[in-house]
């Protein structure tokens, strides 16, 4: 099928006003002239527009046209994957949000020096740049790719235009165009899903037959107990693993914490969250809905056998094309949902890359930097970033099935930075040498398991798919593994013994194995190397969640928990009703600070000192005039924060 004029206007109308909001926001406001403006839109954004981003973000065209087609092979079993957003998305607001929020730092990994050291931060930040960039080209790519097979529409001409287009109001606009731009595409994204699923169910007698027939055909999956981590879907593979993996793209992914960051304050950033929730339920909804119409659609009107689509990720794009043929536009509009998911993904991903390499790599070698030239210089990374992209998608191009693998390598680094930061986070006693030891064996892990997979299953590649199995035989069928991130082929031997049975590891169990294993291997190797001080410890950065969860222990347990670590509560005194430091760590004997005055500097340098806090972390405003302001972070002042960040070698 071709398109018509009407819908190359519509394609033409999402690229145009996608720009136009990028030139409005390089065009007014202070005109993107301060880097905290370019990359935190000056943190003054409110909860329903980031809560939209937040969900744009990842959900790129690939998960457009992976879900539905999940669906349809498999059932309806992945809809309990919902289970998984109340605590995937519950924890981020009430852990990592406070935390990331009252640092008020710019960068995720600003967090790992703070709590560890700066080889910690670099090895991080490294890692996070070789995730998105790998996957920054393929996002761009596999979606043109398979709208080139199945409509003719030019291949590099889709490329190179979102690519373009994305730099362009990225580069300008800065994360509120961004920001923006985002919440425009999912309403594009939501339309284009309902426009096909209204249509699709008129053409095969309503919702309720298509329900009843799915029904009958095995599709309606009931909930699935079986505990087997090697079973495809279970409800929890996906209820409880799906956990780990929503942890890792809204709880310490930077593209996700950047927005977070952003909002004007703490309560706005935990509402977006909360936001987050139902938005996801009604996306994973539509993409559900989508699977079924497909199927019973295709049940009806069988497609002759020429016209079969070779893989999977082109069963959205062909039964669009022909349930959509007799109405003009909306296979336009349906193209424009499958590209603002690309839009939103990839201009994300420059705008983060370019935060990062900002804070974590330029500002350190460069101190002195001005605030005019940090600015520029960011800009132009992100349109750096914007520009290799494009290279990117062209590698990608020429890869053939060893894309599979690249697109692998994503969700490989999700769930080592998950344990990173988790060990950081829940455990005092862990040090550097832990973290970065853990880190390295967690990929080391990953990527054992995950090519292992992958290679086994290209292996017998020519075999028929075995009912559970996520074989992905060609180039070109990728996109069902980009429906959650990640793509772990796990086709095995029908009796797999030994080491390669773990290359049968349900891909939804990957983040809780692979950031399991950086937890366990950074503790051990950290009381091995001799456990981080109490006093070295910023108890800013610790989240003390063993005595929490432990809350019913006598008192002497918990406070082992806390491995001799204050928390700042108890300098302004505990709050039973939060948790406070009396029912945590603090002695039930100890009398409890009050509030210290602006006057009392000498007071607070010696209880933050004690507190272990003179250890190279000065704590902002201890030295200048401070407050303490509601739902604006853990103090307030009137200037930059300030960190003197101590520089140890590993």
């Amino acid at each position: 099928m071709e398109f018509t004029v009407i819908d190359y206007s519509i394609f033409a109308l999402l690229l145009v006003l996608s720009s136009a909001i990028g030139l409005f926001y390089a065009l007014s406001g202070n005109r993107q002239r301060t880097v905290q403006e370019f990359l935190l839109a000056n943190r003054n954004m409110s909860f329903l527009p980031v809560a939209l981003s937040l969900l744009a973000t990842f959900q790129s065209a690939v998960a457009i046209l992976g879900v539905p087609a999940e669906i349809y092979r498999f059932g309806t079993e992945y809809w309990f994957l919902g289970c998984s957003y109340f605590l995937g998305l519950l924890i981020p607001a009430h852990i990592f949000i406070p935390i990331f929020y009252r640092l008020h730092i710019t960068s995720t990994y600003e967090y790992l020096e703070l709590r560890f050291n700066k080889t910690v931060r670099v090895f991080g930040t490294v890692t996070f740049i070789f995730q998105m960039v790998i996957y920054m080209g393929v996002v761009l790519y596999a979606p043109a790719l398979a709208l080139n097979a199945v409509t003719g529409f030019d291949l590099w001409s889709a490329v190179l235009t979102i690519g373009l287009v994305c730099t362009l109001y990225t580069t300008l606009g800065g994360l509120k165009a961004v920001i923006w731009t985002d919440v425009f595409q999912t309403l594009v994204m939501f339309a284009g899903q309902l426009a096909v699923i209204v249509v699709g169910a008129r053409r095969v007698g309503g919702m309720a037959r298509i329900w009843h027939l799915a029904e009958q055909e095995g599709k309606i999956s009931g909930i699935d107990l079986d505990p087997d981590p090697f079973k495809r879907y279970t409800f929890w593979t996906l209820s409880m693993g799906g956990v780990f993996m929503m942890l890792s793209l809204y709880g310490v992914n930077q593209a996700q914490v950047q927005r977070y960051l952003s909002a004007r304050s703490e309560w706005e950033a935990k509402l977006s969250c909360y936001a987050v929730f139902p938005c996801q339920q009604i996306v994973l909804c539509l993409s559900c809905l989508t699977g079924l119409v497909m199927f019973i659609y295709d049940r009806e009107h069988p497609l002759a056998p020429a016209q079969r689509p070779r893989s999977s990720d082109q069963l959205v794009l062909y039964f669009v094309m022909d349930v959509l043929r007799d109405l003009p536009g909306l296979p336009g509009l349906f193209v424009a949902c499958l590209f603002s998911g690309s839009l939103s993904t990839i201009s994300s991903a420059f705008n983060s890359l370019a935060t990062v390499t900002m804070e974590d790599l330029v500002r350190p070698c460069c101190p002195g930097l001005s605030e005019s030239r940090a600015t520029l210089l960011s800009k132009l990374l992100a349109l750096g970033y914007g520009l290799l992209c494009l290279g990117m998608a062209y590698v990608s191009s020429m890869l053939g099935p060893v894309l599979q693998a690249a697109i692998s390598i994503f969700g490989m680094v999700g769930g080592p930075l998950l344990g990173l930061f988790c060990l950081g986070m829940f455990f005092p006693c862990a040090n550097s040498m832990g973290a970065v030891v853990g880190l390295l064996a967690g990929l080391a892990m990953a990527f054992w398991v995950g090519i292992g997979s992958l290679l086994q299953s290209m292996g017998a590649a020519r075999e028929p798919y075995p009912p559970n199995s996520t074989l992905l035989p060609t180039a070109g069928n990728l996109t069902t593994a980009l429906a959650t991130t990640l793509l772990t082929p796990t086709l095995a031997p029908q009796s797999p013994s030994g080491l390669q049975k773990f290359y049968n590891l349900s891909y939804m169990w990957y983040s809780a194995h692979n950031s399991t294993t950086v937890i366990l291997v950074g503790l051990l190797v950290s009381l091995l190397t001799g456990p981080t001080p109490a006093a070295a410890v910023d108890p800013r950065t610790i989240y003390p969640v063993l005595p929490r969860l432990l809350c019913c222990l006598p008192h002497k347990y918990r406070q082992k928990l806390c491995c001799g670590v204050v928390f700042p509560d108890q300098v302004r005194g505990p709050d039973p009703s939060r948790g406070g430091a009396r029912g945590l760590c603090h002695p039930p004997h100890a009398p409890a600070a009050t509030a210290l005055s602006p006057q009392d500097g000498d007071q607070t340098d010696t209880v933050m000192k004690s507190n272990g806090m003179a250890n190279g972390l000065v704590p902002p405003g201890s030295r200048q005039r401070e407050q303490e302001t509601e739902g604006q972070g853990y103090i307030s002042m009137g200037g930059a924060p300030e960190y003197s960040l101590q520089e140890t070698s590993f």
